[in-house]
C-alpha cells in the first residue's frame, strides 16, 4: 500500500518489524559494533556491499525473524533501518549465496565478543519477579535441541544417546538467566562428549556471578563444587535436588 506521494504505508506487521529492528539497534548500538569489529581486526580494507557491521545486524536479525529465509530477513532489516532513516534507498538485497559468504567472512568471534559486552543483568528495581528483597534472582539451567543433520554438526556435536537412522545431531546448552527479564547473561554450547554439568561449571567460573545475586540452580546441576563457586563469588545459592538424594536430618 502506498500514499499519494508513492511512499509505502507501513502495515501492522511491518510496523512490528520496524519496532523490533529499532529495539535491536538501541540495545546494540553501531558504535559498539564498530568497536568490537576493530578490536578483533575484522574491519574491511575496502568498501563492500556487505561490510562486517551490516552482517552483525543481519545475524542478530536472523534470531529476531527466525522463521524467514536469508533474503527475507535482510529485506526486513533494510526496511526497518530505512524507516529510521539510517539506510540509503538505492541499496538492493543481495542473493542468499552472497549473504552466506559474507556471514562466513564475519565468523563467530565478533558475535561472541559482542554478546559478552551486551549480555548483562538489566532488571530495574521495579521489574516484577526479578528480586527477592535486595537479591537479584538468577537461574542456571541446561537444555538441549536438535540441529540440522550435516556431517559437520554430527562430528562436532554428536548425537543424543545411541545414533539411529532417524536421529539428528544434538546440542547441549547451559545458560544463566535473570529472572523477571529472562535476559540470558551467560551461555555455553557444548561439543560432543560435554554434558550440562561441564557447561554449568564454565558459566559459574566466568565471573558473571556477582555479590547481591541469588543463583537458583536446577536439578541435575547441583554439586558441592558448584555451590562453592557461587558462594565464593559472593552470591547466595539455592539448589534444587532430586528426591533420591539423601540429605542429613
Amino acid at each position: 500500500m502506498a500514499d499519494v506521494s508513492g511512499e509505502a504505508i507501513p502495515t501492522r506487521s511491518s510496523m512490528t518489524d520496524h519496532i523490533g529492528i529499532g529495539v535491536l539497534t538501541r540495545l546494540v548500538p553501531h558504535e559498539l559494533v564498530d568497536e568490537v569489529i576493530a578490536d578483533l581486526g575484522r574491519k574491511e580494507q575496502r568498501s563492500k556491499k556487505l561490510p562486517a557491521r551490516v552482517m552483525v545486524y543481519f545475524v542478530l536479525a536472523l534470531a529476531l525473524f527466525y522463521g524467514d529465509g536469508y533474503e527475507e530477513v535482510m529485506r526486513k532489516l533494510v526496511e526497518g533501518l530505512r524507516f529510521m532513516g539510517t539506510w540509503r534507498r538505492e541499496w538492493s538485497v543481495p542473493t542468499p549465496g552472497a549473504l552466506c559468504q559474507a556471514r562466513q567472512r564475519l565468523g563467530s568471534e565478533v558475535m561472541r565478543e559482542l554478546y559478552g559486552r551486551v549480555a548483562v543483568p538489566c532488571a530495574m528495581r521495579s521489574t516484577q519477579g526479578a528480586w527477592m528483597g535486595s537479591r537479584r534472582l538468577m537461574s542456571l539451567d541446561g537444555f538441549g535441541m536438535d540441529v540440522p543433520d550435516s556431517p559437520e554438526n554430527a562430528e562436532y556435536f554428536g548425537y543424543a544417546g545411541k545414533k539411529e537412522r532417524c536421529s539428528l545431531p544434538f546440542v547441549r546448552l547451559a545458560g544463566l538467566a535473570e529472572c523477571g527479564t529472562h535476559a540470558i547473561v551467560a551461555a555455553e554450547i557444548g561439543c560432543k562428549g560435554e554434558g550440562e554439568e561441564t557447561l554449568a561449571s564454565r558459566i559459574l567460573s566466568s565471573g558473571v556471578v556477582e555479590p547481591g545475586m541469588l543463583v537458583m540452580v536446577d536439578a541435575g546441576l547441583y554439586s558441592y563444587r558448584h555451590l562453592r563457586m557461587v558462594v565464593d563469588a559472593g552470591a547466595d545459592a539455592l539448589f534444587r535436588v532430586g528426591a533420591n538424594v539423601g540429605l542429613p536430618s
